[in-house]
């Protein structure tokens, strides 16, 4: 996979999971990397652990429901970097509850991380990335949604909610980015349980809510449905962002692409 030399990324959720394992990958293809976290402690852990031999690294507080935070994210990357080419949405929250249990201040606080969050980002990633904006040379936006977007998960409905959202925006975005001609790509993951920290709280969950007798009885019941019979890895979800990020994917946009290893088909 071919991305262009000197390119600059922000990375959102970046200080562990899905979005330090991306920022990794980012690294190591020679693009510069700005990881965004709300937890500084974890954030300045992880830019000091990630290979410095490829592109450059660096951390910025960023709380992706605050949007001068936003600003000074992309402003720090646009100025620290001489760029702004790729965004990756990664942060989110997972709540699992049953819908007789829902609780709204909850649920509140997941759409406004999970949908409203990736939301901003389109807008300041599209104020920069446009002709015209601080960085002003297009882009690619690279938002995480789920497989669960696009299957019927008991114990999920907020979370399923708001990725499908998501996926939504992704394709609202692409279509508009194209309209206004901003040289502005936009496509989103749909990625499966996958054993992150975040994945395997799910898997308790489940048990805690009464779907299933065991942790064992999940992971093996995820499995089966799996036409690859296996769970998917971090690495599986960087290699996907790499690819919609390179130039081999250039006429790709609007895409929901699912590493879910068939998951959504079964």
């Amino acid at each position: 996979m071919t991305i262009k030399a000197g390119q600059s990324a922000v990375v959102t959720g970046a200080a562990r999971g899905f979005g330090l394992a991306v920022a990794r990958a980012l690294a190591n293809a020679g693009v510069n990397v700005m990881l965004t976290d709300r937890d500084a402690d974890e954030l300045d852990a992880a830019v000091s652990g990630l290979d410095k031999s490829g592109g450059r690294v660096a951390g910025a507080a960023l709380d992706v429901t605050n949007e001068a935070q936003w600003e000074a994210a992309v402003t720090a990357t646009a100025d620290g970097f001489g760029g702004f080419d790729i965004l990756v949405n990664n942060a989110g929250i997972q709540v699992s509850e049953l819908i007789h249990d829902l609780d709204i201040e909850r649920a509140s606080q997941l759409f406004s991380i999970n949908v409203l969050g990736t939301a901003l980002g389109m807008k300041h990633a599209f104020r920069a990335m446009r002709p015209g904006g601080i960085a002003g040379r297009g882009g690619s936006i690279v938002n995480l949604s789920s497989v669960a977007a696009l299957t019927n998960t008991p114990g999920v409905l907020i979370y399923s909610a708001s990725k499908s959202a998501v996926l939504r925006m992704t394709q609202v975005a692409a279509v508009e980015a194209g309209a206004l001609e901003y040289g502005i790509r936009v496509n989103c993951l749909c990625p499966s349980l996958i054993k992150t920290e975040l994945g395997n709280d799910l898997i308790e969950d489940f048990t805690r809510l009464g779907l299933s007798d065991s942790v064992e009885m999940i992971a093996e019941h995820v499995v089966s449905r799996t036409p690859l019979r296996r769970f998917g890895n971090k690495d599986d979800v960087a290699n996907s962002v790499l690819y919609l990020c390179s130039e081999e994917a250039s006429f790709i946009t609007g895409v929901a692409l699912r590493v879910d290893g068939g998951f959504a088909l079964t």
